[in-house]
């Protein structure tokens, strides 16, 4: 269906590079195993056989078994190994590849767009290297193969959009994983290609939306602008530039972008269905550690929110309100998340998911003091919460911490010792 190496036609030049399966061929390679055969899951047994797998090797995705299954899913008559997620130790394989491609590139023209991908801008590097986009790429993916026994694969592209389609499309349809893309192979080879959900940034639901007006593949919305703009309005010009194979933006762009809205978030699906007064523990715990955050990067919060998602219900409840001023006091801040706690949940209900956030925030050095708040309370909580945040720096985050944490229901002290919800 696809050629090995097509020849690219413009003068920018992409590579999206990815590791296949990123977290279970780590652990392969830390038991020796060949990343590719082995059969492997990288999932955590005490969580139950409900718990979702974070990664399946390649052998085993070849069996049918799905990304991100859980693990009764995986067939009772298929042998495997699972492994304990190790958070830690792939963010430092992470940093490792970074550290290869710094050997090539500059930390300007690379762009890390999760722990196992990246963009590069290979433009200025083809002549001082003497080497063709392809050349490049297979140069990337044998260097952290040679040296780390991970299997890459890479898309190269004319623009980001191009590069990272060759890559999620193309390279698994190719002997040497890498894949190729310019505006014009782009057309002749994925106009018609199916289904949308395979394209960068067209998930699930607008797959649905746009398959309900009759629009199956690109070909259709570039073939129908009028009709998307009506159906998706503002919304729609970045899906028909990329139904064209155009996109604008480039690294440069994005390490110049400067979000307008600034936010703090905390959340955590509850270990086992929560009643409300444990809930309530929780979220106040939440609470204190999002502020210990706050100050830690000298910011104030102008406003809050709190979610509730009730056990057994797709959806939750949630609120938010805005605040007159700033503000980095945890007793403040802690009774406003408990006020809105105790407003929104119900008793008679078991809860099994918590998020609060503080939206939006802005600098310290804005803070505006009123009549109506006690300057001396608001200098003494910060005082506090700044030495919180320098003895947990030097001796670790479970080195000071409050009596509630050391409850039944609590979770901050396990919360600690995770990377992004998992064990280190």
């Amino acid at each position: 269906m696809f050629g090995m190496c097509e020849a690219l036609m413009e003068g920018k030049y992409y590579i999206c590079i990815d590791l296949k399966s990123f977290y279970a061929s780590v652990e392969c390679v830390d038991r020796g195993l060949d990343p590719m055969t082995a059969k492997l899951v990288v999932a955590d047994p005490e969580r139950g056989k409900g718990t979702i797998c974070l990664a399946v090797s390649p052998a085993l995705k070849a069996l049918g078994v799905r990304n991100r299954c859980r693990v009764f899913e995986i067939p009772d008559n298929v042998q495997y190994i699972m492994a304990i997620p190790r958070m830690q130790r792939y963010i430092d394989c992470s940093a490792d590849i970074y550290g290869i491609y710094l050997e090539y590139f500059s930390k300007d023209d690379i762009h890390v767009y999760s722990i196992d991908e990246s963009f590069i801008d290979i433009t200025p590097y083809l002549s001082l290297y003497h080497k063709t986009p392809h050349e490049m790429a297979f140069m990337l993916i044998s260097e952290v193969k040679d040296r780390l026994s991970l299997i890459a694969t890479a898309g190269v592209g004319t623009n980001l959009y191009l590069a990272k389609v060759a890559l999620d499309i193309i390279s698994k349809h190719v002997p040497d994983r890498i894949g190729i893309l310019d505006s014009g192979s782009y057309k002749r080879l994925l106009w018609h290609h199916r289904p949308l959900t395979d394209f960068w940034q067209l998930g699930p639901g607008t797959a649905r939306t746009l398959n309900s007006m009759g629009i199956l593949d690109m070909a259709d919305i570039a073939s129908h602008p009028d009709l998307i703009r009506k159906k998706f309005g503002i919304n729609s010009e970045y899906m028909i530039d990329h139904a064209n194979g155009i996109e604008n933006v480039t690294i440069k762009d994005i390490k110049n972008y400067n979000s307008r809205s600034h936010s703090l978030t905390s959340g955590q699906v509850l270990p086992r269905n929560y009643k409300y007064e444990e809930a309530r523990l929780a979220i106040s715990e939440m609470a204190n550690e999002l502020t210990q955050t706050l100050v830690a990067r000298k910011l104030l919060s102008c406003g809050y929110y709190v979610y509730i998602g009730y056990a057994g219900m797709e959806n939750g409840i949630s609120s938010s309100k805005m605040l007159s001023e700033g503000t980095d006091s945890s007793r403040r801040l802690n009774s406003l998340i408990l006020d809105m706690f105790d407003t929104l949940a119900d008793p008679g209900y078991e809860i099994r998911r918590l998020s609060i956030g503080y939206s939006p925030v802005v600098l310290r050095s804005s803070r505006q003091y009123s009549f109506f708040n006690n300057e001396a309370d608001a200098n003494k909580d910060l005082k506090v919460s700044e030495s919180i945040n320098t003895i947990r720096d030097r001796y670790g985050k479970n080195s000071i911490v409050r009596g509630m944490d050391l409850l039944d229901a609590a979770t901050t002290m396990e919360r600690n010792d995770q990377i992004g919800g998992h064990r280190k």
